[in-house]
């Protein structure tokens, strides 16, 4: 953790210290109405993805505005959140291991707590576990729907395993998991339409054989910010996991949306400073990679068309330039990540603004919990 903080409460925006992650808080505040709005009336409920932002104030605006609790990909960024008063977690992943199995379950003590299983064997282990524990804990079948990653294969064997978890108390059958992640970032409508679609028949495909055993399946949980209105229309899934919509980053404003999809504004950015100015052409900031994630790509300079982010190393990004007047040395620039998750996951403070200046700091508790 530095020593010194990037800006205080109160502070105009043009005293932030840099590298710093900011928030603008009114773009923010306007994309998480339009996702309530989006979802209200239809009967599908919003559990917020938490892995996006790490931030417990974040949650909490969240479910202040209708989500249902959260989702977290690792048990120890869920007892982060679960500590911080979030009453409803669900891991979206696979837990393996003892100690990790044991520190779900004593969370299932102060919250409601779910996971994922695709793997008998590795529902043995958390069915051994919350016997030991008396833990109630909600198992969800996660199903392969498209992503080729986790799950099992939607049909016969998600049938299986869900009257196996049903047979086990003290875990709770809770539903279906059936998350398509890339086709968040498919370009184009009609792929990201088809892949839904194709997603959905799956989820539904799965659902009918689970309820011809007389199992009732509570939820079939999925999407994100990129394809969630159509899970929403899928008459399937009753739950949505968007989380960067919060936010939106470089790679989701790459999409091209159509007539029904709902978008977001940019709300988080990098702030950064030139502190070399070598060449007509080029310019140098303080914004490396280790202050913007560049998984997905470079970050794009905010409102500067006349500017490219070329090339980052661990404290440098190169910026191009049309001519020595475009930039001068300590110049600040809004940069927009490429990936705002694994970006959020490089700073222990988030510097919130409202016009020209800082409202508010709040910490990113959850950074770093990767167990």
């Amino acid at each position: 953790m530095s020593p010194w903080k990037a800006a205080k409460p109160g502070d105009p925006v043009t005293a932030i210290d840099t590298p710093a992650l900011v928030l603008d808080l009114e773009a923010f505040e306007r994309n998480l109405e339009r996702m309530a709005a989006a979802l209200r009336g239809s009967g599908v409920r919003l559990r917020a993805h938490a892995k996006a932002h790490k931030c417990p104030e974040i949650a909490r605006r969240q479910v202040a505005l209708g989500a249902v609790g959260v989702c977290c990909q690792k048990v120890s960024e869920a007892a982060v959140f679960v500590e911080a008063g979030i009453e409803d977690v669900l891991v979206t992943n696979e837990v393996i291991g003892e100690a990790k199995l044991e520190r779900l379950a004593d969370l299932a003590q102060k919250a409601r707590i779910g996971v994922l299983v695709d793997n008998a064997q590795a529902l043995q282990a958390l069915v051994a576990v919350a016997k030991a524990r008396g833990a109630g804990i909600d198992a969800y079948v996660e199903v392969d729907v498209g992503a080729g990653r986790c799950g099992v294969a939607p049909g016969e064997a998600a049938v299986a395993l869900a009257r196996e978890i049903a047979a086990n108390p003290p875990l709770r059958f809770a539903g279906l998991h059936c998350y398509h992640g890339s086709a968040q970032h498919m370009r184009t409508p009609e792929e990201r339409t088809a892949a839904i679609a194709s997603a959905a028949e799956a989820a539904r495909r799965t659902k009918q054989g689970i309820e011809a055993h007389g199992m009732a399946v509570g939820c079939v949980t999925g999407g994100g910010t990129g394809s969630f209105v159509h899970e929403r229309d899928s008459g399937i899934f009753n739950e949505v996991q968007a989380g960067s919509y919060a936010f939106m980053d470089r790679d989701y404003a790459d999409n091209r949306y159509g007539a029904g999809d709902v978008t977001f504004e940019h709300a988080l950015f990098v702030r950064t400073t030139v502190m070399s100015r070598p060449t007509a052409t080029r310019a140098v900031v303080d914004a490396g990679l280790k202050a913007s994630s560049v998984d997905s790509g470079m970050p794009r300079v905010w409102r500067r068309e006349d500017l490219r982010y070329l090339k980052a190393s661990d404290e440098h990004g190169v910026i191009e330039t049309p001519s020595s007047q475009a930039l001068a040395l300590g110049d600040a620039l809004m940069l927009i990540p490429g990936h705002c998750d694994p970006t959020f996951n490089l700073y222990d403070e988030l510097v919130c603004i409202r016009g020209d200046k800082v409202e508010a700091v709040w910490p990113i508790s959850a950074r770093g919990t990767l167990l």
